[in-house]
């Protein structure tokens, strides 16, 4: 995603919702929120079903940094997400660790299409196509 984005729209349940997912709880550092990826319907696939998500790190609105589990083996996703000014907007810093067993091209492609959906979501565009990011 190119460009500066408003410090405020990750934050929030509604605008999250509409590029990757929702959730319910109340995040803060040790707590969990029960998490609800739903950006998947439009690459044809289904809502999946909620995962609990523990948040290791919490500086609204600023910081976080999420374990996520993936899959039935037990892994977990560690994401590092930090906001920075950037002139009249924020930049967005993302960090994942990678967990054995998935190839990373395939969950490059995933977040460059769900960080192109927060793009489209900040600025009222259509959301990009799946088929153009999916590994080949």
């Amino acid at each position: 995603m190119a460009g500066p984005l408003p410090p405020a729209h990750l934050p929030r349940r509604r605008a999250t919702g509409r590029w990757f997912g929702t959730y319910s709880g109340t995040g803060r550092p040790g707590g969990t929120v029960e998490l609800t990826i739903t950006g998947e319907v439009d690459a044809g696939g289904v809502v999946a079903d909620p995962v609990t998500v523990t948040i290791n790190e919490c500086a609204a609105p600023h910081r976080l940094v999420v374990e996520i589990p993936e899959g039935s083996e037990g892994r977990t996703w560690l994401l590092d997400v930090t906001l920075r000014p950037a002139g009249a907007g924020t930049d967005l810093i993302f960090r994942q660790r990678l967990v054995p067993g998935l190839d990373p091209a395939d969950v490059e492609a995933g977040w460059k299409w769900y960080l192109d959906r927060l793009g489209a979501s900040l600025h009222g565009t259509e959301m990009p196509d799946w088929s153009a990011y999916a590994p080949g």
